[in-house]
């Protein structure tokens, strides 16, 4: 059966389909984009296309060299932009979607742990929301950097972690702009987050003072040194922005 027009809430569950799956997925043959289509009732291969078009508009797979389709609608620009303006917002709003085309909870399908039941009201509701933001969020720029830590390429999911580069505390608006994330192993995450490395805007990895005291010792030297001064592996798409990174190392690497 062919089907012409796409409507809004399809085409934001196929960005929110998009953003979780890496790049080198998106096929019709890959699992995810099977199921999705039979949920909305189109072929996969359809998706799959619409999920490259989607890709035309990445301003890192262009950088890259990887325009995907050439041609595609004005609904996938506006349904880019809308998510681009306000990822807090379209996250959770794709999420919720999501929900009512599989019929399952918004807990089940996002991937988190229920509730607690003593939680009532707009406390349950907000709380809700932060944790399928954060869980979107993850799987976002997990995806972006195809499940590899950007430092030492370690793929171990459990050993993952999607950061921020201005802090979730610092800038609220940013919290779900997958811009404002990026893929690191638990040790170096934590060593970014507590300004004891970071990355430049032209993506080169710096050590602090304080952490360089310590490469003497065998530990810290291997852990950190045979990485200062090289680039960090770039995501296939949501290329950190270098407004971020400036932030970063201004106001968070201990110099």
């Amino acid at each position: 059966m062919s089907r012409q027009n796409w409507s809004r809430e399809e085409l934001i569950i196929a960005f929110n389909l998009y953003c979780k799956t890496p790049f080198a997925k998106i096929n019709a043959s890959n699992k995810p984009i099977i199921d999705l289509a039979q949920i909305i009732g189109r072929s996969p291969s359809a998706l799959a296309l619409k999920l490259v078009n989607f890709a035309r508009l990445d301003p890192a797979l262009q950088q890259r060299g990887i325009s995907g389709m050439s041609h595609g609608s004005k609904a996938e620009i506006s349904i880019w932009n809308d998510f681009n303006n306000d990822w807090d917002k379209l996250a959770y709003e794709s999420e919720q979607i999501l929900s009512k085309y599989t019929g399952q909870s918004i807990e089940n399908i996002s991937g988190i742990q229920q509730v607690q039941f003593e939680l009532k009201g707009k406390d349950r509701e907000s709380l809700i929301k932060t944790r399928v933001n954060q869980n979107f969020f993850r799987n976002t720029v997990l995806a972006s950097y195809d499940y590899h830590c950007c430092i030492t390429g370690i793929s171990v999911p459990e050993l993952l972690v999607a950061g921020h580069i201005i802090p979730w505390s610092i800038d609220k608006e940013n919290r779900m702009n997958p811009l404002n994330g990026i893929c690191m192993n638990a040790l170096h995450d934590k060593a970014f987050d507590k300004g004891l490395i970071t990355i430049t805007p032209d993506y080169i990895i710096r050590i602090s003072e304080k952490l360089e005291k310590h490469i003497d010792k065998p530990s810290s030297e291997s852990f950190f040194l045979p990485y200062v001064n090289t680039k960090i592996s770039l995501p296939h798409r949501f290329l950190p922005d270098k407004r971020f990174l400036e932030y970063h190392n201004n106001e968070i690497f201990i110099h």
